[in-house]
């Protein structure tokens, strides 16, 4: 005997992660922090150290489905969205002198010669705070690195980490926090785990946040350039990744870039981009 399905409501567990942010030009810039961090996924943790959100469940509709930008040199990160649901660009790591920039998780205070700085504010449920910093010379001349949706930046060390998730199958980290810019290899200013870009020092460039992590670019040590200026790293972008029972029939408006696979009684469809953003999903 065949088996009958209902027609809706459906189920719905995602992952929404935004973009990234990135790091800002200049000799001992912060990192940049994560993009927010958002899952309903049974099991799993949200971000900001929250456990997963409430069970969503939809009818026959058309939905909104954006993935955010990782954010350029000297710029925070990019929204992503799912219907209502709304993950925030990370927060810009910042040059010299200067506090993180607040989102999804907070980007990296720049070094400053006298006196302290703050990293930016994470967003409740999405992310952590970015690091601070404090009066440093010589040697210690370090940055804060970038928040992580699941840790707080450091001053002059790693990133934030990310969150583990499986929804997709295997067991992922994403949204990991830019690593802290010093002046000194000392290797302990790696990215976050979950796309989070490594910190540059006296030997070697920072790195870009990773595509579709939604991690922070990592901060600007001194490589070969003191006085001169490094260029910031941009955050990498954000992904949308959904459930939906098998039997629903799902449609995407042509500016969406997307693959599915089946996991259980589950059709997992990651969405890696969208061109504009008024694309949508139509569950039918």
């Amino acid at each position: 005997m065949a088996t009958s399905f209902a027609a809706g409501p459906f189920a719905v567990s995602y992952v929404v992660v935004a973009g990234g942010g990135g790091s800002s030009s200049g000799n001992f810039a912060g990192g940049g922090g994560a993009g927010g961090y958002r899952s309903n996924v049974v099991g799993e943790n949200s971000g900001g150290g929250d456990s997963a959100e409430s069970r969503l469940t939809v009818s026959k509709a058309v939905f909104g489905v954006v993935v955010g930008g990782g954010g350029a040199q000297n710029s925070s990160g990019s929204d992503s969205s799912f219907s209502y649901i709304v993950s925030v660009g990370g927060g810009r790591g910042m040059p010299q002198n200067s506090n993180g920039l607040g989102g999804g998780s907070g980007g990296g205070a720049g070094t400053i010669v006298s006196g302290s700085r703050s990293g930016g504010s994470g967003t409740t449920g999405q992310g952590y705070n970015g690091g601070n910093t404090s009066s440093t010379s010589g040697t210690g001349i370090r940055t804060g690195s970038g928040g992580g949706a699941g840790a707080a930046g450091t001053h002059g060390a790693a990133g934030g980490n990310g969150v583990q998730s499986s929804i997709t199958g295997t067991a992922v980290y994403r949204a990991g926090g830019g690593g802290a810019g010093r002046n000194q290899s000392a290797g302990d200013n790696n990215g976050g785990l979950g796309g989070g870009g490594n910190g540059g020092d006296n030997s070697s460039s920072s790195s870009n946040g990773g595509a579709n992590t939604g991690g922070g670019g990592g901060g600007a040590g001194n490589v070969g350039n003191i006085g001169g200026g490094v260029a910031g790293r941009p955050g990498g972008s954000g992904v949308v990744i959904f459930t939906l029972p098998i039997q629903a029939i799902t449609t995407f408006s042509a500016g969406v870039t997307q693959t599915s696979t089946v996991v259980g009684l589950n059709r997992v469809y990651t969405v890696t981009a969208t061109s504009t953003t008024s694309e949508t999903v139509t569950i039918s």
